[in-house]
């Protein structure tokens, strides 16, 4: 038998193959909260009348609540500005304080990204939720085999490495979610797009869904059995007035007038909360307010609202900012607000505002001209919340929010040039943000959701004279975060408009076609990745020339293609002639020759020619050696890439030196408990195994497992991996009580922190039969066997190695 095929995989690179690392797994401490979860402001008033009666369905035992409140839907719909957001946070702020439920998860829903991304979070931030199916990486750490002459699982090759595909962690949250016995709400706030919750729906009989949109009641068809639609609009007069006495309870005397003008506004709740602040503010009383207003509306030629909702866009927003310019820094205010009305309403990053690009524009509103300091900024946004004209949240993601009915308005006075001056130096800021933190899912939609607000604001400016790099983030981030399908989609729409602007052939839409070649292999969907691969090399050939260096960079991605479509001697022709023209153009010593060296001798290797593989990596090492120095990491990368070649070839002893070596450098170099060290400790490992030296083997494997287990956790999926192939050296050495009880565990771990189908669970649970197997458990041994099988026939493709090892075990069991 062989050990489980989760290799624990270097961050460096074999054979020329990126590879990245899984996300640690962490205990969970529930209840768990997920998502920018907006706080209530500080007046809050509470909607008996007009809303939802919070404390009718929070306060009470799930069990106990009558059937009208019994988990179900919520779908709070009106127009922009009614309190639609506010009053999903109430309610789930009071479940979540009246601990009713276990996992409170809260969604921007611009749109089905924006979903994935908000899932695959809260799928980590519960971190005992396994993932779905996810995607596949090579690596070059290599399992320990297991004894011969037994029933096998497959033995070590390709390894899935839980957590780092967002739509397989949503999907393992959707599954979760419909079948835990915790109590849940998952807010899915401002819905804009129906389509979006297509297999998104959170489903389950301990949870609620609570989604707010300005769509109407009868175009959002949910697939929930219990839906209560609430259509918000004003506050009642009634609501309107605790909301006043509230807000302005501090000086009585301001409210004088206090009713007069919450009609006047219609009763409107964004639109009194932007006049209370400016009467608390400057302390003068709701009657001197609304005389404002009014001389306001003459000068702007607008009318009253109607009673029934804001009829005219409000201005009160004019005279909040009339009174943010008033306070120091002066005339900051103004190119703040241009900024904020064009980016999206549900938040911006705090760090979008104190980027350089955004300090430089708001700097030319200042006497000096000069920059604004990030001091400057804090204290403008500052007199923008005491105007009511945004608010602020302790969420890195989501940490300015400017109601869209404000950005309306202000988008309606921008004048062009300001807008346009000010779409460019925030489309520089979200550059300047990301470049800071591309890793975080939450901040990198919020990103995308900026950026995509911006590109509606400003149109094509941000394509003149060539496309701003802002573009190409949005498509990094969603290929980053693993949400290959939206990223394949929106390559493909990049792709559309830079040709309709400079042409198909342009080196731009080039550039785009080959992202959207690497989105389609990220999500698997090989046979496209080839095609759209080949499509920009025939245009770089022809319009570049074959010795361009975009060319030969587009040959190599070809030939990676067609290496993992399977075309193997297509790719070595490729490969070939990369390394000869990276050779003539730039010459044998040139960094970028040596990486086509080393791709052609991981090429060799997976085409088992494995002697070519070894005169490639040799020379490659060589050269790296003089060139690089022997330190460098693409020189260490090599030697392990050469030394797992050579074992390859059956030359295990050979390679022991060259797996010493890395581990000494590593170990000087990065230190005795980096990733990569523990990693190359268990190649030596491995390599002691195949030339039957188990004592050796399993004294390195139980040093590497307590060294894991210290540093990266138990449950670390590396962790795993490596009590898993010292469970197999137990094996081999004929230790059975010891090996079973250790497989007995890492399956354990691997059903708790992957789940019960995820691939290299199903390989645990082989293994574990294979051990019964040679304990002479028979019974034990088929009825696992059957079942992995069953398993295994359910989850993976029909001729997957792993499928037909178990059926080949059971045939060899007797069974």
């Amino acid at each position: 038998m062989v050990a489980p095929s989760m290799s624990s995989q270097p961050s460096a690179t074999d054979a020329g193959v990126p590879v990245q690392q899984p996300r640690p797994a962490r205990p969970t401490s529930w209840p768990v909260i997920s998502g920018p979860v907006p706080g209530l402001t500080e007046f809050f008033s509470a909607r008996q009348q007009t809303g939802i009666d919070t404390a009718a369905i929070a306060g009470r035992a799930t069990g106990t609540l009558p059937a009208s409140e019994q988990p179900g839907c919520y779908l709070l719909t009106g127009p922009p500005g009614c309190g639609k957001t506010q009053l999903a946070a109430a309610l789930a702020w009071s479940l979540w304080q009246s601990r009713d439920i276990d996992l409170l998860v809260w969604v921007p829903a611009s749109g089905r990204t924006a979903l994935l991304a908000g899932y695959a979070q809260a799928a980590g931030d519960a971190s005992e939720i396994p993932d779905g199916p996810a995607a596949a990486a090579d690596g070059s750490d290599q399992a320990v085999p297991g004894g011969s002459g037994q029933p096998a699982a497959r033995p070590a090759g390709t390894a899935v490495i839980p957590g780092r595909d967002s739509e397989a962690r949503a999907a393992g949250l959707l599954a979760w979610l419909a079948a835990t016995d915790r109590p849940w709400l998952v807010v899915l706030d401002d819905v804009t797009d129906t389509a979006a919750l297509a297999g998104l729906w959170p489903q389950g009989m301990t949870g609620r869904v609570m989604l707010t949109s300005r769509l109407p009641p009868a175009v959002l068809r949910v697939p929930a059995p219990r839906v209560k639609s609430v259509q918000l609009g004003g506050f009642s007069r009634r609501e309107a007035m605790n909301f006043l006495t509230a807000r302005l309870y501090v000086d009585p005397s301001q409210r004088i007038g206090a009713l007069d003008l919450a009609e006047d506004l219609g009763c409107w709740p964004v639109a009194l909360a932007q006049a209370t602040a400016v009467v608390a503010s400057s302390g003068i009383d709701c009657r001197t307010y609304q005389t404002m207003l009014a001389q306001r509306r003459a000068a702007l030629g607008q009318a009253a609202p109607a009673q029934d909702g804001a009829a005219a866009p409000p201005v009160t927003w004019s005279l909040s900012l009339d009174r943010a310019e008033q306070l120091p820094p002066t005339a900051l205010a103004r190119p703040v607000l241009a900024m904020l009305a064009l980016l999206d309403p549900n938040g911006v990053p705090g760090t979008v505002l104190t980027s350089a690009s955004a300090r430089e524009f708001i700097g030319t509103y200042s006497a000096g001209r000069a920059a604004a300091t990030g001091q400057d900024v804090r204290a403008v946004i500052g007199n923008l919340v005491q105007a009511g004209l945004i608010v602020v949240d302790d969420s890195p993601a989501r940490t300015v929010q400017m109601h869209e009915v404000v950005q309306a308005c202000i988008r309606q006075v921008l004048p062009p040039a300001v807008r346009d001056q000010a779409g460019l130096a925030a489309a520089g800021a979200i550059v300047q943000a990301w470049d800071a933190s591309c890793e975080d899912l939450l901040l990198g939609q919020a990103l995308r959701d900026c950026t995509d607000r911006l590109s509606q604001a400003i149109g094509d400016l941000l394509w003149t004279p060539d496309a701003h790099p802002v573009l190409a983030r949005v498509g990094e981030s969603l290929d980053a975060a693993h949400l290959s399908g939206s990223a394949a989609a929106y390559w493909r729409s990049l792709i559309e408009t830079s040709s309709r602007l400079v042409g198909p052939e342009h080196a731009q839409s080039l550039h785009y076609m080959q992202q959207l070649a690497s989105s389609y292999a990220a999500a698997g969907q090989i046979d496209l990745a080839v095609d759209t691969q080949g499509k920009a090399l025939a245009e770089l050939e022809q319009s570049l020339g074959p010795g361009h260096p975009k060319t030969l960079t587009a040959r190599t991605k070809m030939a990676h293609a067609c290496l993992a479509s399977g075309q193997v001697a297509a790719a070595l022709q490729l490969f070939e002639r990369s390394l000869a023209a990276r050779e003539w153009v730039l010459g044998p010593d040139h960094p970028d020759t040596l990486a086509a060296r080393s791709d052609l001798a991981g090429a060799y290797r997976m085409a088992g020619r494995l002697e070519d593989s070894i005169a490639a990596f040799r020379q490659t090492l060589g050269d790296q050696e003089l060139i690089l120095g022997e330190d460098h990491p693409e020189t260490i990368t090599t030697r392990a890439s050469l030394a797992h070649v050579i074992a390859a070839a059956g030359r295990p002893k050979e390679a022991l030196p060259f797996y010493v070596r890395v581990i000494t450098d590593r170990q000087r170099i990065q230190g005795a408990d980096h990733p990569d060290t523990l990693t190359a400790r268990g190649n030596l490992a491995a390599a002691y195994y195949t030339l039957g030296k188990l004592k050796d083997a399993i004294a390195l494997l139980e040093k590497i497992l307590a060294d894991r287990e210290r540093v990266q956790g138990a449950d670390h999926p590396d962790t795993l991996t490596t009590r898993g192939n010292l469970a197999s050296a137990y094996h081999a050495a004929g230790r059975l009580a010891i090996a079973i009880r250790m497989y007995e565990r890492t399956l354990a771990d691997c059903e708790r922190v992957l789940g019960p189908l995820h691939e290299n669970t199903l390989t645990s649970r082989g293994n574990l039969a294979s051990a019964y197997y040679s304990a002479r458990r028979m019974a034990d041994a088929v009825a696992l066997f059957q079942r992995t099988l069953s398993e295994c026939e359910r989850v993976l493709p029909a001729d997957h190695p792993l499928t037909r090892t178990i059926r080949e075990s059971l045939q060899a069991a007797g069974a």
